[in-house]
C-alpha cells in the first residue's frame, strides 16, 4: 500500500516456453532434427550432430536425405565455427544452449529411419519386378489408361532447378546407360591396364561435350573415381583427376562431388600426388569453390593449408588455380579465420612484394582485410608499408593489380584507429593522391574513400590531422563527403 491509499501493482513479464523462436534449419541435424550441441562436417560436406554421425557409423547406415543423396560418414571434422554462431543465436533470442542428445533417443530414432529405409526398398524392387513382368504398351496419342502405370524412369535424370544446384536422381536403382556402362566395366577392373583405359576414356568423352558431362556424374562412376584417384599408378591417378576436373566444370555437378567425399582425397593428391596430378586437384578444388554451397566444406575438409603450400609449387599452373581456390573460399567468414589463425598474411605479403602472383594473391588479402582478425594481423605484419611501396615503385604488373592494391588499403582503413599512425608512416597520402590523379575511375574512387577515412580518423586529434593532410599538398575540405554520400563508405571491398 502507498502514502495515497491506492494499491500498486507490479507486473512481471515472463517469457513463456509454450512457443519457443524455430532454429534455423541449418542449425539443426538432418538425423535427429533437433538443434545442434556439437555439429561436425562429415567427408560428403554436410553437417550432423556428433553422436548422430557415430551411432550411423556403428550401425553402417547412410540415411537417405531430403535431397536424395546420402552422406559419407568415413570423415568426421569438428564446426567450430557452426557451434559458435548456433551459442550464439541461442544468446540473442533467449533460447537455451542445446544439451548433449541422449544416446538412447537418438539410437531410437536411427533405428526406426533404418527400417523405413529397408521398407522402401524391398518395395522399389518389388514394383521394378512387377513392372519387368508386364510387356510394353505402344500409345498413339496422349490418352493413357488409368490401369496401367507409366513406365519407370530407366537411366539417373540429372537436373539444376533446386537452388542448391545439386543432381537428383530419380531412381538411383535403375541400370546405367549404354555409355555408363561402357566406362564402368573398365573403372570397376582390377586390372591396371583397363583402369587406365577407363579414365582415358572417361576423360576425353567429358573433355568438350556438357551433355556427357551432366549424364556421366552419377553415383557409380563418382564411387569407381574415388578408388582410382587414390591410385598408386601415374596414369591412372592423373587421368581419374583429369576427368573429375572435367565433370567439375557443370554447375549441376558441383555439389554432389563434393557431397561425394571428394575433396579429402583431392587434398591428398595435393600434399603427395604427381605433379600433373596436383595441378589437375588445384584445378578441381578451384572449379568446385566456386559453389557457394561447398565453400565452407572445402575449408573445413582441410583445404587451405595445402593449397596455400601449393602457391609455391613448381608448376606455374598448380600455383594459379590454388590461387584461384584460396581467393573464392575467403570469400567466407569460417574461411578468412581459419587462413588467418595458419598464418598465412606475411606469405601472402611477401609473395605479392616479389611480384609472385601478385594479382590473385592481392584479391585473397582484399578478402582477409575484411574480417577484424584479418585487418589486425595484416596491420601487425606491415602490410600498409608493402602496399603503399607497391603503388609508389610501380611495380605492380597490371592496372587491375593496382586497383586491388589500392581496395586492399581502403579495407585496412575500415573502422581502423591504427591505420591513421602506419598510413602516416608510410606517407600514404602523397600516394594515393598521384593514383587519384594518374589511376583508373575504380582506383581513383578506392583512393579517395581511404582519404576520406583517414580524415575522419583524425577527426578529434585536433591540429595533427592538419598537418597529416597539408604536409602531402591536401586540404581536409578537399575530402568531406556530403550525408547523402557517406553510407557508401562502409561497403566491404568491391572488385
Amino acid at each position: 500500500m502507498g502514502g495515497n491509499g491506492k494499491r500498486r501493482w507490479k507486473i512481471f513479464h515472463r517469457s513463456s516456453n509454450l512457443d519457443p523462436k524455430l532454429p534455423p534449419k541449418e542449425f539443426t541435424c538432418p538425423i535427429t532434427g533437433c538443434l545442434m550441441s556439437d555439429p561436425v562436417v562429415v567427408a560428403s560436406g554436410q553437417t550432423f550432430e556428433r553422436l548422430a554421425v557415430q551411432l550411423c557409423h556403428d550401425l553402417k547406415f547412410s540415411p537417405n536425405l531430403h535431397d536424395g543423396t546420402r552422406p559419407d560418414f568415413s570423415t568426421l571434422i569438428p564446426n567450430l565455427a557452426l557451434k559458435t554462431t548456433i551459442l550464439n543465436w541461442c544468446r540473442t533470442s533467449r533460447t537455451e544452449h542445446p544439451p548433449a542428445p541422449d544416446h538412447a533417443s537418438v539410437e531410437r530414432r536411427i533405428r526406426e529411419a533404418m527400417e523405413k529405409d529397408q521398407t522402401t526398398r524391398v518395395s522399389d524392387e518389388e514394383l521394378l519386378n512387377a513392372v519387368a513382368d508386364t510387356p510394353p504398351r505402344v500409345f498413339s496419342h496422349a490418352a493413357t489408361d488409368p490401369g496401367t502405370p507409366l513406365p519407370l524412369t530407366i537411366r539417373p535424370t540429372c537436373f539444376s532447378s533446386s537452388s542448391s544446384g545439386e543432381i537428383e536422381i530419380e531412381n538411383p536403382s535403375a541400370p546405367a546407360s549404354e555409355e555408363e556402362e561402357s566406362i564402368l566395366k573398365n573403372l570397376k577392373s582390377s586390372a591396371v591396364f583397363e583402369q587406365e583405359e577407363g579414365v582415358i576414356a572417361l576423360r576425353k568423352v567429358t573433355r568438350s561435350n556438357e551433355e556427357v558431362r551432366v549424364s556421366l556424374c552419377t553415383p557409380r562412376v563418382l564411387l569407381a573415381l574415388r578408388g582410382l584417384i587414390a591410385s598408386r599408378y601415374g596414369v591412372v591417378q592423373v587421368n581419374a583427376v583429369a576427368s573429375l576436373v572435367n565433370l567439375s566444370l557443370e554447375k549441376q555437378n558441383k555439389v554432389r562431388i563434393v557431397r561425394s567425399g571428394f575433396v579429402p582425397l583431392l587434398v591428398d593428391v595435393l600434399k603427395e600426388g604427381l605433379g600433373e596430378s596436383q595441378e589437375h586437384a588445384a584445378g578441381a578444388l578451384f572449379s568446385l569453390a566456386l559453389n557457394d554451397d561447398n565453400k565452407m566444406a572445402i575449408g573445413v575438409l582441410g583445404a587451405l593449408q595445402p593449397l596455400m603450400h601449393a602457391l609455391r609449387a613448381e608448376s606455374e599452373r598448380t600455383r594459379h588455380d590454388s590461387a584461384l581456390a584460396l581467393y573464392h573460399l575467403s570469400l567466407v567468414q569460417s574461411n578468412r579465420v581459419k587462413l588467418v589463425k595458419l598464418g598465412v598474411i606475411p606469405t601472402l605479403l611477401s609473395m605479392v612484394a616479389a611480384g609472385d602472383l601478385a594479382g590473385p594473391v592481392l584479391l585473397i588479402l582484399c578478402n582477409l582485410a575484411v574480417c577484424t582478425e584479418g585487418r589486425t594481423a595484416m596491420l601487425d605484419a606491415n602490410a600498409v608499408e608493402c602496399l603503399v611501396g607497391l603503388l609508389r615503385g610501380n611495380e605492380l604488373d597490371s592496372v587491375a593489380t593496382r586497383e586491388n592494391c589500392v581496395a586492399a588499403l581502403y579495407a585496412l582503413s575500415h573502422r581502423s584507429l591504427r591505420f591513421k599512425g602506419l598510413a602516416k608512416d608510410a606517407r600514404v597520402v602523397e600516394v594515393l593522391k598521384e593514383v587519384e590523379e594518374t589511376g583508373t575511375e575504380r582506383a581513383r574512387e578506392k583512393a579517395r574513400k581511404v582519404l576520406y577515412v583517414l580524415r575522419t580518423v583524425v577527426d578529434g586529434d585536433g591540429d595533427e590531422g592538419d598537418e597529416f593532410f597539408e604536409s602531402a599538398g591536401l586540404t581536409r575540405n578537399r575530402y568531406r563527403v556530403g550525408p547523402a554520400r557517406s553510407h557508401n563508405l562502409v561497403n566491404t571491398t568491391t572488385f
